[in-house]
């Protein structure tokens, strides 16, 4: 398989000493094309700041982001929102949907956004392979938390982004829905191609995917 997204001697620090916290320190990390890679590690392990590196949504202290080869720490602030616009599709805990949107304008939302027009067909297949095309006009405050993070995924792979990248996607939700959208998930990234990156806490999660990452005080370890 092919490496889509690799780290180099990745750092982010914050503050200075006597109180500077390695969050993410030195870590060098390999994912390929199509994998479903889980990462874990206790509360404050450094796993949302790795995951926030990787798509874009902060900036490293020192090291590399590779994505298909081209090192992303080294963008712009305008070409990394595009890099995050059409290479990664973010599925977080807290679902971040727009409360005076209904289901269809919040999924093609971050589309728009780019300046691009929408592949209606393809969203309207998504939301039917999730179980949501009756729901595309509902605005999210009728929806349970479930159909709210189910709209969630669609809205992440609407754009059609290479990975899918998910802090605790199931945190707020009971066990049965949790799996629930955590086959959704694998599905549909399996269905459209995409590679999935999925943090957790869940264990019976993490042993599902392809591979496990475990963090530790900002470093991964074995």
């Amino acid at each position: 398989m092919d490496t889509i997204l690799e780290t180099k001697d990745l750092c982010r620090y914050y503050g200075a000493d006597p109180q500077l916290v390695k969050a993410v320190d030195h870590v060098s990390i390999r994912i390929e094309q199509g994998e479903f890679v889980t990462v874990v590690g206790k509360s404050g392990s450094g796993k949302s700041t790795l995951l926030h590196l990787l798509g874009g949504l902060d900036y490293p202290t020192s090291g590399e982001i590779l994505m298909e080869g081209r090192n992303i720490a080294a963008y712009g602030r305008e070409e990394m929102a595009a890099y995050r616009r059409r290479k990664i599709g973010f599925v977080f805990q807290a679902y971040n949907l727009i409360p005076s949107l209904n289901v269809w304008e919040n999924v093609v939302l971050p589309i728009g956004l780019d300046g691009r027009k929408a592949d209606e067909a393809y969203v309207e297949e998504i939301l039917c392979a999730i179980g949501m095309e009756k729901k595309k006009r509902s605005l999210p405050n009728t929806l349970s938390g479930g159909q709210q993070q189910r709209c969630a995924i669609a809205r992440a792979l609407a754009a059609k982004p290479a990975i899918i990248l998910a802090d605790e996607p199931t945190g707020n939700l009971d066990s049965r829905t949790g799996d629930e959208v955590m086959s959704l998930l694998k599905t549909t990234a399996k269905k459209y191609g995409q590679t999935l990156v999925v943090i957790t806490h869940n264990e019976e999660i993490a042993q599902t995917a392809d591979r496990t990452l475990t963090i530790e005080d900002g470093k991964v370890v074995v």
